[in-house]
């Protein structure tokens, strides 16, 4: 009997032993973290106690010399990047990319190809191109049923099959991810994107860790490791960008009185999860203007005083969710509800505020914040151009063409000035000059600009100090440098705009004057009647020949 004993114990020691030496997902993924058995189970992942296959995905610490082997021409690195922070219950979405040495490439079919001159601007031709790994061609005349030599082979390392998804075997790449105490594995090329639902994660940091290993005949082989940062908070994550029309530099946080700021908030949203929400705004400027609610993301506001302001952003967002069913309760004692309360806390466990309206449904609320202080000084607000002048020049500086520009401001005195000279179209620069300015009074000041060349030109007239500009811009013909001045320019235009209206004047006078006939009085008209008539009897008497023949051009109707 106490053989049996003896032998049993030393079973259960062995079968302990053994337990102790079996490499788990949590050994190879995350070595040296406990694995907590709090976590809420994530949807398709799987916990990291479960067994590794070591023997078919060999473990390779970081350093090892295998590392150096497992991959022709260089070493390969992998990217993982992520989309957080992310908003509890949202999706936060991985990417992982992996980077192969230079001059390699995946192809369409899923190897890996070497161009030899990849250096070359052309792209390298068929010949010149040569195949790393095909490590498809094993497989390929194996189905997926009846491969008897390979089939254990298609297997993950806790044993489960690969998913038989269209183009499988061109899926060369085995991913293993690994966080929250939970691993998800899956097939993939060079690149692998995806999710999962933030709702069972609690709030704070987390780490995503992933191992790469690439298929072969007899053994899956490691070529990458990567790991990243993610966030899960239950603050909605926003933006704000600050833009205003006169501001020198929008990083500064100083803005210029009386001049209108737009905020344009953005939500970080990338999984849309707020797309059915109502989404609120609330303002509140720091000058003493009041709180204002609205429901656009962008918005505006002028500071009519200077100093220094805080300014403060509410988001609220009202998010529908499913109800949840009601179980009745029997009532119980204040004192073991109070006891069940305390005993039950938990810091990390997210906790969230669902209201049941019949009428409405169930929704949840959702708030981010934002806060900034900024400073609000004078600025130049306004530049005009009022006047542009051509100056004479004798014939031995005809060289270039001179003309003053007249310039006004409103606002703060400027203590600089630029000048831009465009083509027509005030898209291609041709030259620039800026040059310091003192304006002790009144912002009014002549800039003389030269111009080499005859032609239209369009100029763009910058006032600034530290902290505004204000631009101005004009279409200017540049005649010559030994062109007239302004008064003589005046006179040819009004002496062409005369003439222009006298030929204007003539057409309209001939195309609308109205016809009108001669008037007579009735005694002037019968003796003028008369006398015709005497005339031409006496002249039917002596040239009878000559008489008309035609009725229809008798005067009267009894004269044949």
């Amino acid at each position: 009997m106490s053989g049996v004993r003896h032998h049993i114990r030393f079973l259960l020691l062995a079968e302990a032993v053994l337990c102790a030496a079996t490499t788990r997902f949590q050994d190879v993924l995350s070595p040296g973290r406990t694995s907590a058995t709090s976590y809420k189970k994530l949807q398709g992942w799987y916990t990291d106690q479960n067994k590794w296959n070591e023997k078919l995905y060999p473990v390779w610490e970081e350093g090892d010399p295998r590392w150096k082997d497992c991959w022709k021409g260089g070493r390969v690195t992998a990217k993982l990047t992520t989309d957080s922070p992310a908003l509890v219950g949202s999706n936060v979405t991985f990417v992982v990319t992996l980077q192969f040495p230079k001059c390699q490439k995946e192809d369409n079919d899923g190897n890996i190809i070497y161009e030899r001159n990849c250096t070359r601007d052309p792209p390298a031709s068929q010949d010149q191109q040569v195949y790393v790994y095909n490590w498809t061609e094993w497989v390929n005349n194996c189905a997926w049923e009846n491969c008897t030599s390979n089939h254990s082979q298609n297997i993950f390392p806790d044993g489960r099959p690969f998913p038989h998804y269209p183009g499988w075997r061109r899926r060369n790449f085995v991913y293993v991810f690994h966080t929250f105490g939970q691993y998800h594995q899956t097939t993939g090329r060079s690149s692998v994107k995806f999710s999962i639902n933030t709702a069972n994660i609690t709030l704070g940091k987390h780490v995503m860790a992933v191992s790469i290993y690439r298929r072969g005949p007899s053994a899956h082989i490691p070529v990458a490791k990567t790991s990243a940062v993610y966030l899960v908070t239950d603050l909605i994550p926003i933006v704000v960008s600050v833009f205003q029309k006169h501001d020198r530099n929008i990083s500064d946080s100083i803005y210029i009185k009386d001049s209108p700021i737009t905020f344009d908030v953005k939500i970080h949203d990338p999984s849309y999860y707020l797309n059915n929400s109502a989404i609120s705004y609330k303002w509140n400027f720091g000058d003493g203007s009041g709180l204002f609610v609205v429901s656009s993301s962008t918005t505006s506001h002028i500071y009519t005083l200077q100093g220094n302001f805080t300014l403060n952003l509410s988001v609220q967002a009202i998010i529908p969710v499913p109800c949840r069913p009601v179980i009745p309760t029997v009532p119980l004692p204040t004192s073991a509800v109070t006891t069940e309360a305390s005993s039950n806390s938990d810091s990390s466990t997210t906790v969230e505020s669902v209201e049941d309206n019949p009428d409405e449904g169930c929704h949840i609320y959702r708030n981010g914040y934002y806060s900034a202080g900024i400073s609000v000084v004078e600025g130049i607000l306004e530049v005009n151009i009022i006047q542009m002048t051509s100056i004479r020049t004798t014939e031995s500086q005809a060289e270039n063409s001179l003309v003053d520009f007249v310039v006004t401001c409103q606002g703060s005195l400027p203590t600089d000035v630029c000048t831009v000279v465009s083509d027509p179209t005030c898209q291609v620069s041709k030259s620039m000059v800026c040059d310091p300015i003192v304006v002790t009074d009144e912002c009014l000041l002549t800039i003389r600009r030269a111009f080499e060349e005859p032609g239209t030109y369009c100029i763009n007239i910058t006032l600034g100090d530290d902290t505004s500009q204000a631009l101005a811009s004009a279409l200017i013909s540049v005649n010559g440098g030994s062109s007239s001045g302004t008064t003589e320019g005046v006179f040819i235009f009004l002496g062409l705009l005369a003439v222009f209206a006298a030929i204007g004047a003539c057409v309209l006078y001939k195309r609308y004057k109205q016809y009108k006939p001669i008037e007579r009085s009735a005694g002037q008209a019968e003796n003028q009647e008369g006398l015709t008539a005497y005339l031409k009897n006496f002249k039917a008497i002596l040239f009878p020949s000559n008489t008309e023949k035609n009725p229809l051009l008798k005067s009267k109707p009894g004269i044949v």
